[in-house]
């Protein structure tokens, strides 16, 4: 049963009603669009080699067609989220369906490296409004506490595991067909999302929601496209200039974006959010735990390539081991809370859990590959817990009427924390790399891994030399992000006891 709150027809469940086959199927089918939004973020990896042989782009336009897709993303998460709370989320959903529809297939018969950066631009609009959409949904369906930690636990497991399956995704169909069908993929989901959609999923919205707030949009996107293209860079790049005045211009417009928020009459996004109980922590702790995910995939995917000298596909397959434990951290987690462990020594334990994980890579050395993976996953482990009761808490915090601009926060965030753990932990480990590099190597060898590799047989013994200071810039950007989530395991014990959502 559901029912119609408002003169505008939004419809959800009453507080408190347990959800029945209609809702879990209903979400079964939001998982759809989740799973392909969060492959498209790794999907390119084994495709640009074919790509580069028929379109031919330039350096630059290969980084646009790589990058474009996560920038456009992260830039309209707010704005899309805050949309769907006034037009509609059902509505933003299936119209971001048909947009990530259509992108999709001008994508898969692009023919010029412009028309595929335009797809891939394209692709992030639509991918925007499915992530906060599915998320809103659910909070929409699942008023049930215990139901809905149940809802968005899944919902974590099959995020973290659409970015791992990306890649090989991408790997076997370019193996047996060309690259423009991982793309095609995307079109038989969404087409039954576009057909099920309307039968399964609820409408909601706010029923006050006021004027949309077009001043904050180009805030937002000023604010949030300079800071993560400059960390998204500083890793690979080093701390050019021109990367530091990227971030420190992004970090003034975010400035102006929240004054914003606290000052117009319709704000974007509501400072009221914050007031919810733990919904401010819930933010930060949910960026802590993407810093420490994101961190430690700068080094374990070049590890298992470029050390242990696996192919691209042979190192995708072997990173989807640490998927196993991955997919019942999230239920643990929930199990835990549902018989009355306090969320905070739960999240508490995710965080030190994931710490462990960065002692294990600490310990990596050039031919550790098990020791490797069960690093990655004990630590995606730990990872995936604090991400599903963060969520949670944050969803269950936020009223229903501003889930979608909740969700786009924590989204928002997440963009935030993964980029910076790639810049702060990509730079430790980099460093590290240079000081152990002899002083006698080739320049373009001191700089980076792949550097050194693409020289080493005109200089003996640089591989092995090269290869060992990699793996020691590992084991201490390992040993930091060991000791910022053993931090943030005491700050979650500490600012989260005590606090209940219902």
């Amino acid at each position: 049963m559901t029912n119609s709150t408002n003169s505008t027809c939004t419809t959800v469940n009453p507080a408190g009603r347990r959800a029945g086959r209609r809702e879990w199927t209903a979400l079964g089918v939001l998982m759809l669009p989740l799973l392909l939004v969060s492959m498209d973020v790794s999907v390119l990896y084994f495709a640009i080699p074919a790509i580069n042989a028929d379109l031919e782009p330039s350096g630059t336009q290969q980084l646009w067609i790589f990058d474009i897709y996560a920038f456009v993303l992260a830039g309209l998460l707010m704005t899309m989220g805050s949309l769907g709370d006034r037009i509609g989320r059902r509505r933003l959903l299936l119209a971001g369906a048909t947009a990530f529809g259509a992108a999709s297939l001008l994508a898969a018969y692009a023919d010029s490296a412009e028309t595929l950066i335009a797809a891939r631009a394209l692709l992030g609009v639509g991918g925007a409004t499915l992530m906060p959409s599915t998320m809103a949904l659910i909070r929409t369906m699942f008023t049930d506490p215990a139901q809905r930690a149940k809802a968005i636990g899944l919902w974590s497991g099959v995020m973290t595991a659409g970015v791992a399956l990306g890649s090989v995704m991408s790997g076997i169909l370019v193996e047996y067909f060309w690259w423009g069908s991982v793309f095609l993929v995307n079109l038989p989901a969404m087409a039954l999302l576009l057909v099920l959609g309307p039968a399964l999923l609820p409408e909601s919205k706010d029923p006050h929601p006021g004027r949309f707030d077009w001043p904050s949009v180009p805030l937002s996107m000023a604010a949030v496209l300079p800071v993560v293209y400059g960390l998204k860079e500083i890793p690979s790049e080093g701390w050019h200039a021109s990367y530091v005045v990227s971030i420190t211009v992004g970090l003034l417009f975010a400035a102006l974006f929240v004054h914003r928020q606290r000052t117009a009459a319709d704000p974007m996004i509501s400072p009221a959010l914050f007031r919810g109980p733990g919904f401010g922590p819930a933010v930060v702790l949910n960026l802590v735990s993407s810093f420490g995910m994101m961190g430690s995939a700068f080094f374990t995917t070049q590890y298992l390539q470029s050390v242990l000298g696996k192919s691209a596909l042979e190192a995708a397959l072997w990173a989807l081991v640490p998927s196993v434990p991955i997919g019942m951290a999230a239920p643990l987690a929930t199990a835990l809370v549902q018989r009355g462990v306090d969320r905070a020594y739960v999240v508490a334990a995710g965080f030190a859990t994931a710490a462990a994980g960065y002692g294990l890579l600490a310990l990596a050395g050039t031919d550790s590959m098990w020791l490797v993976l069960t690093a990655c996953g004990v630590l995606a482990s730990g990872i995936v817990m604090v991400i599903s009761q963060m969520t949670d808490l944050a969803m269950g915090a936020a009223p229903a009427e501003r889930a979608g601009s909740a969700s786009s926060l924590l989204e928002t965030g997440a963009e935030f924390g993964g980029a910076l753990g790639m810049a702060v932990l990509g730079s430790i480990g980099t460093a590290v790399y240079r000081h152990e590099m002899p002083s006698s190597a080739p320049a373009a060898a001191r700089e980076t891994l792949g550097g050194a590799l693409a020289v080493a047989d005109r200089v003996p013994g640089l591989a092995a030399a090269a290869r060992e200071a990699f793996t020691s810039g590992m084991q201490g950007a390992a040993i930091a992000g060991a000791v910022l989530l053993a931090g943030a395991s005491v700050a979650a014990a500490a600012t989260l006891r005590r606090i209940r959502v219902k």
